[in-house]
């Protein structure tokens, strides 16, 4: 455990609420700064068209940073280009500075060439709020172009919103940008597909309309000289492989179509950039990761609840306690005290109360928290608080999260960026890098899961470069007290981003996408040029996709099957996470809101509360939505809530239950003293909703459980598991009362451990251990992909059973912790808090494991 280190009085007015909040107990763990950075300044490349030199000096940048420079010279030089810096670090002028330079001199070239045929830039974001607010930006960034260059018409820049604000334009006018997502009304799509320069755009969009219509936005592609990658760490594992394939895609569509794009890819918290972007392009790229930047000290706090009483003190009890403690006549017997039990409060309960008296104090400031529903309840706990004390604040205070609509996301964040909110209590939907300058805080209630995650919400602060604080507040989960009790934990290395595009799970379905947007060549007939844009030696690939009914060869090559049912891009979900349910209010027939279809069980069940924006709703029903009611074609699985308001003080938490059911058994190896069995096969992952608490606020004080009819969902996907016969536990030394921890902590270890040789993530992997399994009726561990169809992680841990176990027992018994920690057994996505666990159990289990693994 490290030394406890006390805040240094007078350094920040913030810090002296928080030392004086902890005065009393022992809220305040641990302090760190990290110290501030001097700029280090470049002057502007000649190459960079002056109009749009001048713009960005008037923005501000009358010189650039140095990593600027670094970048902006490699992209001339004609290389691709990771900017791996700091949060506020202008990377975006990285991002924006070419294209518009190459857009100027187009505007006044007199070549037909130059006028009919615009260099474009596609821009690529994880969220539509971080391209709706690049979009904002990149507006602002061209009014002050056209501001200097008489040679363009007023408003001739504006993209179209809709079709009724869509000015005139002449065909010399530039630049043209326009978001083409989900969000972007139909007539401003089509807008785009004629007219845009730069399109601001997601990877679903590209995946699932872009590049199978690439002949529709052929102008575009035909055109397109860059692409900019925003926010490059957030793809990672299976989901990171699948965005590294869609970029393949684009690349090899450009490729046909006779240009050759550069890639551009941005990131403040990426580990190995030069190695994360070649992965995801599969071209050599330079790296821009010397920030030269400015940035004030940050003032990093590390805290935990303030501990209350468990139970009500009886008060006949409290009465005779205090008579005995004032009156020396009465007998010893009676005592002096009352014992009750002692808890901490939850994070969001402490970041309530953190938050408020930081806006007490005049802080700007976002509250980071873990689920939807826990932004709206710390947002109501800041308010209630502000009431009392700072009531000209209260309407100052909002919930941002996923679900909101987006006129409503952009509100909030103009608010915020304006002042005029003092502070949002968000989830991860506010990680990202949102332009919002000036905050002076940032809180995070519970470990976010990753060290790159923490500071991309904790960078949220000093974007303008001055001192600001930052705190972590430890939940319950023993993983949290453990990080904020090692902080060499949290200012240790940021995770990898572990990529692999060459995953032929994650190929195949891209190759059939391809083979749809242009035949596959055949190696024969172009040098292996073509299937090159998806890895080395992908042919038995392609051979497998044609035994088995995708593809049909042809003498241009190989193509899709177009008499199958399903569209090539279906076979793909990028992200996992299905459709969003729509939230709609009875009254008034309105969207309201939505929900990820992987949370809408546990979040709008039927007579759940459901919370938006502060106002309460009650949900009437879950409901699939019929086609023919406004339902996509193929599209079985969309629902609504249907919900309406009302006042309450009541709360719902919903329970969940998983199982998971063997469905086939490809291979197993049973060890010849019969004591374990080890497979490979088939599973399906079961979850379902089984009951919900109801609790009442303020203190989630609990009322009653009541059960539910939801349906199960089901995931069918691939596993490693293996069996212990009968009375194995006991055998290497694990008696009953420890076998859920020891095989409970077996897991974890082995969850985290696998990537090291699968090449993945340990959210691209589940588990379940259970000391008896319905299906073998012996102590059990499972450890299975987490796609849809596997993912090749858990027959490569099957291939590589001895390596994998030694890599994980030696680990274990490695760690100088006694019970257990991140390091080890704990895991930050474990769903039962981290418990039970044994580490004693764990090593005794997994060393069984060693010496009993198929010989190699």
């Amino acid at each position: 455990m490290s030394k406890r280190s006390e805040i240094p009085p007078h350094t920040h007015p913030l810090l002296d609420v928080l030392r004086s909040l902890s005065a009393a107990d022992d809220r305040f763990v641990h302090f760190h700064t990290v110290p501030q950075r001097q700029a280090r300044y470049a002057s502007w490349p000649q190459w960079v068209h002056s109009s749009v030199v001048a713009a960005w000096q008037r923005r501000g940048a009358r010189d650039i940073w140095s990593h600027q420079r670094d970048a902006l010279d490699a992209l001339h030089e004609g290389h691709d280009v990771v900017v791996a810096t700091g949060t506020g670090s202008g990377k975006s002028l990285v991002a924006w500075t070419p294209i518009l330079s190459d857009l100027m001199y187009a505007h006044h070239s007199g070549r037909l060439s130059d006028i009919h045929s615009r260099p474009t830039c596609l821009y690529i974001a994880p969220t539509k709020a971080l391209a709706a607010d690049q979009c904002a930006a990149l507006d602002r960034i061209i009014r002050e172009i056209t501001a200097d260059d008489t040679s363009f018409t007023e408003g001739s820049h504006t993209h179209p919103r809709s079709s009724s604000d869509r000015p005139a334009r002449r065909s010399e006018d530039l630049p043209r940008f326009s978001t083409a997502d989900g969000d972007t009304p139909r007539e401003a799509k089509e807008w785009a597909r004629a007219h845009a320069d730069l399109l601001l755009t997601n990877p679903d969009f590209l995946h699932h309309v872009m590049l199978p219509q690439h002949e529709r936005w052929r102008r575009f592609f035909a055109s397109l000289r860059y692409i900019v990658i925003d926010e490059l760490h957030y793809w990672r594992g299976i989901t990171g492989s699948h965005i590294a394939m869609v970029i393949r895609r684009l690349l090899r569509i450009a490729h046909r179509l006779g240009v050759n794009p550069q890639v551009i890819m941005l990131s403040a918290t990426v580990r190995d950039p030069h190695i994360v972007g070649q992965m995801m392009t599969g071209r050599p790229c330079c790296v821009s990761d010397q920030d030269g930047s400015p940035a004030g000290q940050h003032h990093i706090v590390l805290w935990q609840g303030h501990t209350v009483t468990d139970d009500d003190v009886d008060i006949d009890a409290y009465l005779r306690a205090v008579e005995s403690a004032e009156n020396p006549n009465i007998p010893a017997s009676v005592p002096a005290s009352v014992e009750t039990s002692m808890r901490r409060v939850s994070a969001s309960t402490e970041a309530a109360v953190v938050t408020a008296a930081l806006v007490e104090s005049g802080a700007r400031m976002l509250t980071f928290v873990r689920s939807r529903s826990g932004a709206e309840s710390v947002a109501a706990q800041v308010k209630d608080r502000l009431r009392a004390r700072r009531p000209e604040y209260v309407d100052r205070v909002a919930a941002y999260r996923g679900g909101y609509l987006p006129n409503e996301r952009r509100a909030l964040e103009v608010s915020l960026r304006e002042g005029t909110l003092r502070a949002l209590s968000t989830t991860s939907a506010l990680e990202l890098g949102l332009d919002i300058s000036g905050l002076d805080a940032t809180v995070t209630a519970g470990w976010p899961g990753t060290r790159a995650s923490l500071w991309q919400q904790i960078g949220r602060a000093g974007r303008a470069g001055h001192d600001v604080v930052s705190v972590l507040i430890a939940s319950e989960n023993p993983l949290d007290s453990y990080i904020v009790h090692h902080p060499e934990e949290v200012f240790s290395e940021v995770e990898a981003s572990v990529i692999d595009p060459s995953n032929p799970w994650v190929v195949a379905p891209h190759l059939c996408a391809a083979a749809a947007e242009f035949p596959l060549c055949d190696p024969a007939s172009d040098g292996g040029r073509d299937l090159s844009f998806f890895g080395a030696d992908v042919l038995p690939l392609v051979d497998s996709l044609v035994r088995d009914g995708f593809l049909r060869r042809r003498s241009a090559g190989w193509v899709w099957d177009a008499t199958r049912p399903e569209r090539p891009t279906s076979l793909t979900d990028l992200r996992g996470a299905g459709d969003d349910v729509q939230v709609v209010d009875i009254r008034s027939g309105a969207v309201i809101g939505t929900v990820d279809n992987a949370s809408a069980d546990t979040q709008v069940f039927p007579d759940a509360i459901y919370v938006h924006q502060g106002r309460t709703f009650h949900v009437l029903s879950l409901d699939p939505v019929f086609a023919g009611a406004g339902v996509r074609d193929g599209d079985e699985h969309a629902r609504v809530a249907v919900v309406e308001e009302v006042s309450t003080a009541l709360r719902t938490r919903a329970q969940q239950h998983t199982h998971v059911e063997i469905e086939s058994i490809d291979r197993s190896w049973t060890s010849p003293d019969g004591a374990l069995t080890w497979h490979y096969g088939r599973v399906i992952v079961s979850t379902r909703v089984t009951d919900f608490d109801l609790l009442r606020l303020p203190g989630l004080e609990f009322i009653r459980n009541k059960e539910l009819s939801l349906p199960t969902h089901y995931l069918p996907t691939q596993a490693v598991w293996y069996t212990l016969s009968a009375g194995t536990l006991k055998r290497i030394g694990v008696d009953e009362a420890d076998a859920p921890g020891a095989l409970h902590a077996a897991e974890h270890a082995s969850i985290a451990l696998l990537p090291l040789l699968a090449t993945c993530d340990r959210w691209d992997l589940g588990g379940l251990s259970t000391t008896c399994h319905d299906d073998t009726g012996l102590p059990t561990v499972f450890v299975h992909d987490a796609y849809r169809g596997g993912a090749g992680h858990a027959q490569c841990g099957y291939d590589r059973l001895h390596e994998w176990l030694r890599t994980t027992v030696e680990t274990v018994r490695a760690c100088p912790c006694e019970d257990g920690c991140p390091r080890c057994v704990q895991s930050p996505k474990c769903g039962n808090g981290n418990e039970p666990l044994s580490k004693s159990g764990a090593i005794a289990v997994l060393s069984f494991l060693v010496d009993h693994c198929p010989p190699m």
